[in-house]
């Protein structure tokens, strides 16, 4: 039986899919590809997201102001982020955080369009998707004040004790190719210790390809070399990791489908 994998994070927007997307993204099924979760990182993107949703099945989306963008999250923002909660596929705010690497937006504004959607996201009952870059711990700081809010720290690269503190909290940690990097940094190490039911793969595509196609373009095709690695580090089969890491995406962003079959 083919494994069939969650693809929890990844970027069909962006214009490095623009000459292959329709073909990619409906034949991603096909390919053991029972999932994609798609991330707004601001309106456009977002709306992308949610056309997408409404166009595949297998796709969902995520609505949200990324670090990046916050310099541009204004109060027309905020109804926007209401009025697409509606969409029953739409089933997470985000991508939201800090990036104190490139501070694209000035941190002040980062800071205050992170918390605007956490609390929103209070409001509203929806998990949140976290970019935290470089934050010096500011963003735990503000994950702290939000002790009902759940969501996963995607492309997870903190350490042992940040990952045990959101564990604690019922937050999930979300993995991409870093995992096969010859210098993964601590993320090897936080994924072969964290309960196994806290875990979610991405490949948070078109970025961040795992070897052997490191620097390439990546997309949810390649998220079984993810799982080779992320299998290795706790000592069991792709076929389980596959397995259990779908179940997690779908227990966190609410997908109640129990009909899936491998092709």
């Amino acid at each position: 039986m083919t494994p069939l994998y969650f693809d929890t994070h990844a970027h069909y927007d962006d214009k490095a899919f623009d000459g292959d997307r329709e073909r990619l993204l409906s034949g991603l099924p096909s390919r053991g590809v029972a999932y994609v979760m798609n991330p707004g990182v601001d309106e456009e993107s977002s709306r992308a997201a949610m056309d997408f949703a409404r166009r595949f099945d297998h796709v969902y989306a995520a609505a949200g102001w990324h670090p990046h963008e916050a310099r541009f999250f204004t109060a027309e923002s905020e109804g926007l982020l209401r009025a697409w909660a509606k969409e029953p596929k739409v089933r997470a705010i985000g991508e939201i955080g800090l990036d104190f690497h490139y501070d694209f937006s000035p941190r002040e504004a980062q800071r205050a369009a992170f918390v605007r959607q956490l609390e929103l996201a209070e409001e509203l009952d929806l998990p949140v998707i976290v970019h935290d870059r470089e934050s010096g711990g500011a963003c735990m700081e503000i994950v702290r004040a939000f002790p009902a809010v759940r969501g996963v720290f995607h492309s997870y690269s903190g350490g042992i004790a940040q990952a045990e503190e959101l564990v604690a909290r019922g937050w999930y940690l979300s993995f991409t190719g870093a995992l096969t990097f010859k210098n993964p940094g601590d993320a090897p190490e936080v994924f072969r210790k964290m309960p196994l039911n806290r875990l979610m793969l991405e490949t948070d595509s078109p970025y961040m390809a795992p070897a052997p196609r490191r620097g390439q373009r990546n997309d949810s095709t390649l998220l079984p070399l993810i799982a080779q690695k992320a299998a290795e580090l706790r000592d069991m089969t792709i076929a389980d990791m596959a397995r259990i890491t779908l179940e997690n995406g779908k227990v966190f962003f609410g997908i109640k489908d129990s009909s899936l079959r491998s092709e």
